[in-house]
C-alpha cells in the first residue's frame, strides 16, 4: 500500500499529526476548532480552523516566526486546502 493511499484514509489531525513528526515533538496537541467556525468563508472552501500546541527541542534558540515557518514547512501543502486557520504555540523544550 502506497504512503498516498494510506495517507488519504487518516483525518485532518492524523495527518497533521504524522507530518509534525518531522520536528521531533516531545508533545503535540491539536484540537479541531472547525465546528465553532461553520459558515464562515474558509469553512465553505473545506477547510479546518485548528489550534496546535507543539513542544520540541528543534524550537530551542529560535524566534516566534521561525517556528511558525517551520510547522508551516513541516505541514506543506495541507496548509494550502485542509487547514484554513491554524493557531500555533510552538514551544522549545527548555522552556517548559
Amino acid at each position: 500500500m502506497s504512503a498516498i493511499t494510506s495517507d488519504s484514509r487518516l483525518t485532518v489531525v492524523e495527518r497533521m499529526k504524522e507530518r509534525l513528526a518531522a520536528l521531533a515533538p516531545e508533545s503535540l496537541d491539536i484540537v479541531d476548532d472547525s465546528a465553532r467556525h461553520v459558515g464562515h468563508e474558509g469553512a465553505k472552501g473545506g477547510g479546518g480552523h485548528y489550534r496546535l500546541v507543539i513542544v520540541s527541542e528543534r524550537f530551542s534558540g529560535a524566534s516566534r516566526p521561525a517556528r511558525h515557518r517551520m510547522v508551516y514547512d513541516a505541514l506543506g501543502s495541507m496548509m494550502q486546502r485542509e487547514i484554513h486557520a491554524l493557531s500555533i504555540q510552538a514551544i522549545a523544550a527548555n522552556e517548559v
